[in-house]
């Protein structure tokens, strides 16, 4: 009976991973997807714990997803290694500070922020389907430092959206279509990831056995994703984007909701 149990929840957490990579590699938006089945099925384990083996799963995934994209689309590697650069080392420093100050405070400003952000792209039907004149250089690579370096910060710190803030700043900063932006931010999300990984593999918060079997499915997910979204190119995504916000909106407004009733 006991082993019957182990194999359903490693279904049931495969399944997820899987779901979870296949997301998150068109649009972001995989961790609300993965994170909270973690929590609910390990609940007896140090939360710490669990966000650390969901990062391992989910840098894994996001890594594989970056080379799918890579391999077929073209990246201004010139812009977007300094500005995931900058997100590596905010994400490592926002990782550090979660620990000194609550991430609960900040839930109705990234609602707010979201909500703008899926207002203005379900309003604006040709943003990121078209690539608009891009701006200079210089204000693109300050800009895109900027925003990278804020959102890196805020995936170490609290997460929740990082994907979906990361493709809306390259698609306004880089004049980018939502194709090439999704495959862009997968670079930023990878160094946020590993970043907050190393945080968590030196504090020896990670369950490997867990995380193992996951990362294969993830890993799938994340390849299935790329080749679909890569195949449909920018509408695909753009609809995707839309839903993941969504999904954040959602999820957001259900735990700030849950705060204010206890």
């Amino acid at each position: 009976m006991e082993i019957s149990k182990i194999f359903m929840t490693l279904t049931l957490l495969c399944i997820t991973a899987f779901t979870a990579g296949f997301v998150d590699a068109i649009a972001g938006g995989g961790g609300l997807i993965q994170l909270p089945v973690l929590l609910l099925v390990l609940s007896t384990t140090p939360t710490a714990t669990i966000l650390g083996t969901n990062k391992l799963i989910a840098f894994t995934g996001t890594a594989v997803a970056t080379f799918q994209y890579t391999r077929r689309i073209t990246i201004n590697w010139r812009s977007i290694l300094p500005a995931a650069g900058a997100a590596f080392a905010l994400s490592f420093l926002g990782a550090r500070v979660v620990s000194l100050v609550p991430s609960a405070f900040l839930r109705p400003v990234i609602l707010v922020l979201l909500a703008l952000v899926a207002g203005f792209v379900i309003l604006k039907r040709d943003f990121g389907t078209v690539s608009p004149q891009p701006i200079s250089r210089s204000w693109q690579l300050r800009a895109g430092l900027a925003a990278s370096a804020a959102i890196g910060f805020y995936d170490g710190f609290f997460g929740p959206g990082t994907g979906s803030f990361l493709i809306f700043a390259l698609v306004s900063i880089f004049a980018l279509d939502f194709l090439h932006a999704s495959a862009s931010a997968k670079v930023i999300n990878a160094a946020t990831n590993l970043s907050a990984l190393l945080y968590f593999a030196i504090s020896g918060q990670i369950l490997y056995d867990i995380a193992l079997p996951m990362i294969a499915c993830n890993v799938l997910g994340g390849i299935a994703g790329a080749r679909l979204a890569i195949a449909r190119g920018s509408k695909l995504v753009r609809v995707f984007f839309i839903a993941a916000v969504c999904l954040v909106i959602l999820r957001l407004g259900y735990d700030l909701a849950q705060s204010w009733l206890v």
